[in-house]
């Protein structure tokens, strides 16, 4: 048997500015922390400033061993340049506030990694009346996409966006008259969580086609059957939650290390540049559902987020985001 697949051995300029929304734990936590230890500057954007500080404690306490152990392949600094900015994509008041700090910080942005999500709630709804999944997963990381996409086309050579999907996109069911679930028994868990899922990849999709001959590149990945916190969520799913038991107890299950390497693969791997469009399955391009493929509902979704977002997009970003200028 060969062995699975690994962090790129690579360096990342220390300007090179780094965004891991969700970047305090599992996946980003691990992905923001090894993209850091190559030297990129890494910005964690979640919701908890407390969590995010315990977070980059954390990493740095972790890359000190990390020096002590000999690990090649590193930086060899003082502590990872690695920064909190406040991001709570169930609220879209927050998302802009993150984003007028953000460009008020004069950085540029070379990496958006669109990671922060979450995964089999119980039905509900954000303080903006959008079911959390389809907020929490995918509008906001629209939002965040539509706002940033301009300082990332003014960031020089090889900008990428990359969202964290899932295998899980296969159960969406494109239909956007119940994509808010307003009728209690057309809510599924597994189906509104495989409906973002769905959606990144379709948004994916849009982009490429409005960002033809641009420095940013849009891909996506499913990172595999990870043991993280949003095995929380379906706790009291008593069947669900015994079969994840059982496959967490017969070593089924990722860890977040090895769930990130994608990611950071993604992100950083030279191999990537320019490359668009694609769909990640342990470092390698893999197909995708025919329902996130098919054009039409990719263009209905980039009209409806528009619609939803109709209160926070100028008409200047909207002109941007359709590559109109």
């Amino acid at each position: 048997m060969g062995s699975g697949p690994s962090i790129p051995d690579v360096s990342v300029p220390r300007d090179r500015v780094v965004v891991v929304t969700g970047g305090n734990t599992g996946l980003g936590y691990e992905a923001a922390k090894h993209i850091a230890m190559m030297g990129a500057t890494v910005i964690i954007a979640c919701r908890s400033e407390q969590r995010a500080m315990e977070a980059i404690e954390r990493m740095n306490k972790e890359f000190r061993e990390a020096k002590e152990r000999g690990e090649k392949n590193i930086i060899q600094d003082d502590k990872l340049n690695v920064e909190f900015m406040l991001l709570d994509l169930a609220s879209l008041k927050s998302t802009m506030n993150f984003i007028a700090m953000f460009k008020s910080s004069g950085r540029k942005l070379h990496v958006l990694l669109c990671n922060a999500g979450v995964g089999l709630v119980v039905r509900g709804y954000t303080e903006d009346g959008y079911e959390m999944h389809f907020q929490v997963n995918y509008l906001g990381h629209f939002l965040l996409v539509a706002h940033l996409l301009p300082i990332m086309k003014q960031s020089g050579d090889d900008c990428r966006i990359v969202f964290v999907s899932s295998s899980a996109h296969e159960y969406g069911n494109f239909n956007l008259e119940k994509a808010q679930a307003k009728i209690e028994t057309d809510y599924s868990r597994m189906k509104y969580y495989g409906n973002s899922k769905m959606y990144q990849i379709q948004h994916m999709s849009c982009l490429v086609r409005r960002l033809q001959d641009s420095n940013v590149s849009v891909t996506c990945l499913h990172p595999g059957i990870v043991a993280t916190e949003i095995n929380r969520n379906y706790s009291d799913m008593r069947c669900f939650h015994g079969m994840i038991r059982c496959m967490n107890n017969t070593g089924c299950f990722k860890s977040s290390y090895q769930g990130a390497i994608t990611l950071i693969d993604a992100a950083v791997n030279p191999k990537w540049k320019g490359v668009n469009d694609v769909y990640f399955v342990k470092t390698k391009p893999a197909a995708t559902a025919s329902a996130a493929r098919n054009k039409q509902y990719q263009e209905d979704l980039w009209k409806y987020s528009l619609h939803c977002l109709q209160d926070y997009l100028s008409d200047d970003v909207i002109s941007a985001l359709e590559g109109l200028k």
